[in-house]
């Protein structure tokens, strides 16, 4: 299970170095790739590949197309360097207006990857809702 928030940033070339606490659950079995989707709350969602994949498989049978554009088409399946870093494709961190400073949050199965302010936003926006 993902948990906790970390503090990141974005590299010149678009990698992040990722937590050495979750690459064990990221990237099990001596693994090198992994899932990252854009989601529909302004982050962007990472995760192991067998999940994702797992994901998609039942999508094929019985999604629907809204589902598979999701999972599918606004998603990525980078590989996790020796040094713990991953590309995070242009599309995606445009998509998800990710810019140099990055939270990462562990959220159960999955990581969410926020750019901070985009972050900062959203806690307000759900907290205002909530009052």
């Amino acid at each position: 299970m993902f948990y906790g928030i970390s503090s990141l940033s974005l590299d010149s070339k678009g990698r992040i170095t990722v937590p050495v606490k979750y690459r064990p659950l990221l990237v099990p079995n001596g693994l090198t790739y992994l899932a990252i989707v854009e989601s529909n709350f302004g982050c962007l969602v990472m995760m192991p590949h067998n999940i994702w994949t797992e994901r998609t498989r039942t999508l094929l049978k019985s999604g629907t197309e809204i589902e598979k554009r999701f999972w599918m088409g606004l998603a990525d399946t980078p590989e996790l360097d020796k040094f713990g870093r991953v590309l995070i494709a242009p599309m995606l961190r445009s998509g998800a207006n990710i810019n140099k400073e990055i939270v990462m949050l562990g959220v159960g199965e999955n990581l969410e990857i926020w750019d901070a302010k985009r972050l900062s936003r959203h806690k307000e926006i759900v907290r205002a809702k909530n009052e």
